[in-house]
């Protein structure tokens, strides 16, 4: 696995070696980040400190791996505007270059982004055969990377929606943690264009779908997967709503002017890896409880005086 110590990685790890997978973990640990101590003492997993630019150490790991999934990324479209090049150059170029190394007989399931569908048809509804319409760095080469992963016939495409929830390497900046985190310790939140949609899906079903589709990759090989919560397409005012019916004192307001820098809204189907047997067994409010308990424990006060 790239980018193991990540958001999802950190969570992800711990199932597969409860499932008696054997783990090679690679990160480049940029957030200096200590989110894979608490595997560090299972004889299965082994760490690399290590940049998946670095294509000889890449052709190394890659050839005794059965099943790669890879998360290293500059994860985000701020995050990318910010450092153009480098996200070019880990995103696009490093990942394609890893994918050109994997031989016919293994396996790579790769997270992409519903992000690229940008605002989706007229009806803002998407499948995985609707156009594509990346409307920052970070979807374009996303889409990028889907377009030459496909081209395999051992590899599978996980088209995720916004992920929230807890994590050993938290990302306060994804849009559910992101609410909750200004509603536990500010108390209001102003919105714009808040009738804009996208869909969610919790950090342990995501990691659960990948699970699945290990013990059912045979049947889900070669395909698309948009992953997401059916019940979770929501506005940004509905999602501060089922927020407040947690939090009462927590107020938001609608701006009368603006706009939002992300352009993102549309309606996903997760019909198609439903069809597969997966369904997630957590909910929004589920989300939104765990973050409330994890943020009376959290504040990111580096640069605070209080």
């Amino acid at each position: 696995m790239t980018g193991a110590a990540g958001y999802i990685g950190s969570v992800l790890i711990p199932m597969l070696l409860e499932k008696g997978f054997l783990i090679t973990a690679l990160d480049n640990f940029m957030y200096k980040q200590n989110s894979l101590n608490h595997v560090a003492y299972h004889p299965h997993f082994q760490v690399i400190n290590g940049d998946i630019r670095d294509i000889e150490k890449m052709k190394s790991l890659i050839k005794r791996a059965d099943i790669i999934l890879p998360f290293a990324a500059l994860v985000g479209a701020p995050l990318c505007k910010k450092d153009p090049f480098n996200a070019t150059s880990i995103n696009l170029d490093a990942t394609i270059n890893f994918i050109h190394m994997i031989s016919p007989d293994q396996w790579i399931i790769m997270p992409t982004t519903n992000s690229a569908y940008g605002s989706g048809d007229k009806n803002h509804f998407c499948t995985e055969e609707s156009s594509l319409h990346p409307i920052s760095q970070y979807a374009e080469e996303k889409v990028k990377v889907e377009n030459v992963l496909m081209q395999l016939p051992n590899a599978i495409s996980f088209r995720l929606a916004t992920v929230f929830g807890m994590s050993p390497r938290m990302r306060i900046d994804l849009l559910v943690n992101d609410f909750v985190y200004r509603a536990v310790h500010d108390r209001a939140i102003l919105l714009f264009e808040s009738h804009f949609k996208r869909n969610y899906i919790h950090i342990r079903d995501v990691c659960r779908a990948f699970l699945h589709a290990i013990n059912h990759f045979d049947r889900m090989k070669h395909q698309v997967y948009n992953v997401g919560l059916s019940n979770a397409n929501l506005s940004k005012k509905e999602l501060c709503m089922e927020i407040k019916k947690q939090l009462p004192s927590f107020t938001f307001m609608e701006a009368p002017i603006g706009k939002d820098p992300d352009q993102r809204n549309y309606i996903v189907s997760n019909e198609k890896i439903e069809n597969t047997g997966f369904k997630p067994i957590y909910q929004l409010k589920d989300g939104i409880q765990e973050l409330i308990k994890g943020f009376s424990m959290i504040k990111n006060s580096i640069y605070a005086n209080v």
